[in-house]
C-alpha cells in the first residue's frame, strides 16, 4: 500500500521486490506476521530515505540492507533474543529429525526447519547467497561485514545443511538432485 501510493518512478522496483523482502523476512523470523511487519517497516524507512537511493540498479541491494536494520533493531527490541553459537542443544532437541522426511513436502519443510535452526548470521547469508542470489561482496555491503565473513558463514551454513540434511539427501537421491547455485 504504501509503495503505491509514495515511491512514484521507484514503484515498480518496489512492487516486484515486495516478494522477495517478504521470502528474506519470513526466511529470518519465521512469523508471517513479523515479516509483513518488517517489510511494512522497510519501506517506511525506504521512503523516509529515498533521497539516498543514488542507483535504481542498486534498489534491491538498498531495499534489503534496509530491512536487515529493521530486523536488528526489532532483535534489539527483544528481551528474549539469545543468538548463540552453540545451537547444536537444540539440533538434538525432539525435533524431528531429516531420516523421518520422506517424500517431496516432506523433505521442504525439513530443509525449511534445518535452515531455521542456523544462527542467525549465517541463515541470512546463506538466504541471501543462495536463495536471493547475491554476489558476496553485495551480501557484505548489506550485512555490513567484511567478504571474508560472509565465506565462513556460507560455508559453516552449508555444511551445517549438508551434515543435518545427509540422510534425507541420501534417501531422495534418484528424486532430488541438488545443485550448488554460487
Amino acid at each position: 500500500m504504501i509503495s503505491r501510493l509514495l515511491f512514484g518512478p521507484f514503484r515498480p522496483g518496489i512492487e516486484a521486490l515486495r516478494p522477495a523482502l517478504y521470502r528474506l523476512a519470513y526466511a529470518w523470523c519465521h512469523d508471517a506476521a513479523l515479516a509483513d511487519d518488517l517489510v511494512q517497516e522497510t519501506l517506511s524507512r525506504a521512503w523516509t530515505r529515498r533521497a539516498q537511493l543514488r542507483d535504481e540498479a542498486s534498489l534491491k541491494a538498498w531495499m534489503v540492507t534496509i530491512m536487515n536494520r529493521c530486523w536488528i533493531d526489532h532483535l534489539r527490541s527483544r528481551c528474549d533474543f539469545d543468538d548463540v553459537e552453540a545451537w547444536e542443544d537444540t539440533l538434538e532437541s525432539g525435533a524431528e529429525s531429516p531420516e523421518a522426511c520422506c517424500n517431496r513436502e516432506q523433505i521442504i519443510a525439513c530443509v525449511r526447519a534445518a535452515v531455521a535452526r542456523l544462527p542467525l548470521g549465517q541463515r541470512q547469508v546463506l538466504t541471501l547467497v543462495d536463495l536471493e542470489e547475491f554476489g558476496y561482496a553485495e551480501v557484505a555491503g548489506i550485512l555490513d561485514i567484511p567478504v571474508g565473513t560472509v565465506m565462513s558463514r556460507l560455508s559453516r551454513a552449508r555444511a551445517s545443511l549438508k551434515n543435518l540434511l545427509e540422510p534425507t539427501t541420501t534417501q531422495s537421491a534418484a528424486q532430488t538432485v541438488l545443485r550448488r547455485v554460487k
